[in-house]
């Protein structure tokens, strides 16, 4: 994620920099940086921003499941960690999902596939450059 993305992200959540530094548990002065660009986002602050915003934009919780989007069956669903607990609307979230047929090696290259996967464009890309 980049700072574009993330000042986007809390804009888009109707938090100042000191509101959304309370929701994440870090400082302002964190907040501030990763704006600036001058500190990179952690991965767990880039999760806790989207699952925010996934709340927000989803409050029913009456999405689809990535699986149903994605067509997956058989051996892919069952070693699957969104299909184990249910959470189809959550995969993006989840590491360990394996949405090519294997899990990705990091956050990073996870988030490269979920970006353009149908379910994360669902919830994130409506107003097209949220993420």
């Amino acid at each position: 994620m980049n700072p574009e993305h993330f000042k986007y992200l809390r804009t888009r959540l109707g938090k100042t920099q000191k509101e959304l530094a309370q929701l994440l548990g870090i400082s302002i002065k964190a907040i501030h940086s990763y704006e600036q660009g001058w500190r990179k986002i952690p991965h767990h602050v880039e999760r806790q921003i989207l699952f925010l915003l996934y709340k927000t934009v989803n409050p029913d919780q009456d999405a689809p499941n990535c699986w149903d989007i994605n067509q997956c069956s058989g051996t892919r669903l069952e070693n699957c960690p969104a299909w184990e607990f249910k959470s189809g609307d959550l995969c993006w979230f989840i590491n360990g999902t394996r949405c090519n047929g294997k899990p990705c090696q990091s956050w990073e290259k996870k988030m490269e596939a979920c970006r353009i996967c149908p379910v994360f464009i669902q919830f994130f890309e409506p107003d097209k450059g949220c993420v």
